[in-house]
């Protein structure tokens, strides 16, 4: 938590392998987490639907701290499970990969219902601090605004609540503009809050959402849309006959020596 409660904050972001990882473990970022949505797309599944087991997603995240030495939070959508009883096995099985941090959401993988009533996300996100009891960061998540519910008064209701339930971090990915992020962050004070990128209607830069009282800035499936675009590009040219461009990227040798520092 450490990183959480320093001036500034940090950033942190999102791997999809391990190289990915090594990479920006290289690049001399202090922690990394998982992306629920660039895993998913990884194994070629939706994302938040309940097609990614808890399993899969704990070797995955476990990989990723084995690898690189850093501390990782997980983003675990709902916790994998129901009730606040599976979501604590959930946080247990955390623990146990080595994780440093999980998020739990209030979403349901029902896409007619797709965010869990008030009081049930509360207890879960309460099952989930009881049984971290401080060895793991939890993170209480509210996916109202990207799920069609833009309703910054009971966004602020939600995050609310998880911090007095005890959640380490609160998260609502994508307000609508930076007044409605900093109404967050002054309403949920001293709880840290998360950023995925930006507010929906402008990408800020890290300094900025620093000022705006931001502690944690995540990067979610970005990048890994960002290595995919780049992929893209390169599947064009090679439908057109274009060798040198497809073949352009990062060379076996560097990709050996971030490797070898993994091993290490």
């Amino acid at each position: 938590m450490a990183l959480h409660t320093r001036d500034g904050g940090f950033v942190m972001p999102n791997a999809w392998d391990g190289l990915s990882a090594l990479m920006l473990a290289d690049a001399g970022f202090e922690a990394i987490a998982t992306s629920s949505a660039a895993l998913a797309a990884m194994l070629g599944r939706p994302d938040g639907r309940h097609e990614v087991t808890r399993s899969e997603h704990l070797e995955h995240a476990g990989l990723l701290a084995r690898l690189t030495g850093l501390p990782v939070n997980g983003d675990f959508e709902d916790g994998y499970g129901d009730t606040p009883e599976d979501v604590a096995a959930t946080v247990e099985a955390a623990v146990e990969f080595g994780l440093a941090g999980i998020g739990v959401e209030d979403t349901s993988g029902d896409p007619d219902q797709p965010i869990r009533d008030f009081d049930e996300a509360v207890h879960r996100v309460r099952g989930a601090v009881d049984a971290a009891k401080g060895r793991i960061a939890v993170t209480g998540r509210t996916d109202n605004f990207i799920q069609g519910r833009p309703d910054l008064d009971d966004t602020i209701r939600r995050l609310t609540a998880f911090a007095e339930v005890g959640a380490d971090v609160v998260f609502a990915p994508f307000p609508p503009d930076l007044d409605a992020l900093e109404a967050i962050v002054t309403a949920v004070a001293p709880t840290p809050v998360n950023v995925l990128v930006s507010p929906s209607d402008k990408v800020l830069t890290v300094a900025e959402l620093q000022k705006a009282g931001v502690k944690r800035i995540s990067l979610g499936p970005f990048l890994y849309a960002n290595a995919m675009a780049a992929l893209e590009q390169a599947t064009k040219a090679l439908v057109a006959g274009d060798l040198a461009a497809a073949t352009t990227g990062l060379g076996f040798d560097r990709i050996g020596e971030l490797i070898a520092r993994g091993k290490n």
